[in-house]
């Protein structure tokens, strides 16, 4: 009965009501009523098809994040088309999520979701939102600037100096390239400087 409601809506009004009510409710299964049937979501982590399972999805973020809190900072529409430019809260508190056990850490996220209507509902929506922001809330990635992560970026630099060199078509080594001497070249050097 409230989805044909919801048929009688632009995607704005639609949207304006999801964010300002039924998403912060945590009630997935009242959630999903907007969506329709083969509705794809495609997250940053991603795509899910099918109202079942974006309801599952909806319902386990909620139970892991119990607290959870969204709003609408901006909602644009033309058409069947609609933006939502939005800002989340939230502590990882609750049951895991996509195998992660809760850390207790709060969330900021912000983000945007780009959704398609067809006859009043949702049947598709891209999610962006800051990855590695969030990875470093909810503790899977040291935080900024802390002794852990100055550490991986320097793995990650010398990982990314060594491939260069292992796949360089240039004459000339990695020592040479980068300004570094080695033993090798310093003994070949001497080699060739007492032959003289």
């Amino acid at each position: 009965m409230e989805t044909v409601v919801a048929k009688t809506r632009t995607p704005v009004e639609t949207l304006r009501e999801v964010f300002a009510d039924q998403l912060n409710r945590r009630d997935a299964e009242a959630l999903v009523q907007y969506w329709a049937e083969d509705i794809v979501e495609e997250f940053p982590t991603g795509t899910i098809r099918g109202r079942s399972a974006v309801r599952k999805y909806f319902a386990d973020l909620f139970a892991a994040i119990p607290d959870f809190h969204i709003e609408a900072l901006q909602i644009v529409g033309d058409g069947d088309t609609a933006f939502v430019r939005w800002h989340l809260t939230g502590t990882f508190s609750g049951a895991p999520w996509m195998g992660l056990e809760p850390t207790g850490s709060p969330l900021e996220l912000n983000g945007i979701d780009c959704f398609t209507f067809r006859d009043g509902l949702v049947a598709h929506n891209f999610v962006a939102y800051d990855q590695f922001t969030f990875a470093q809330q909810i503790g899977m990635l040291p935080a900024k600037d802390s002794a852990m992560d100055h550490a991986l970026t320097a793995g990650m630099n010398a990982r990314t100096v060594i491939a260069r060199r292992s796949t360089s078509t240039e004459p000339r080594g990695w020592a040479e390239a980068s300004g570094v001497e080695s033993a090798p070249r310093r003994r070949a050097a001497a080699a060739i400087t007492l032959r003289r």
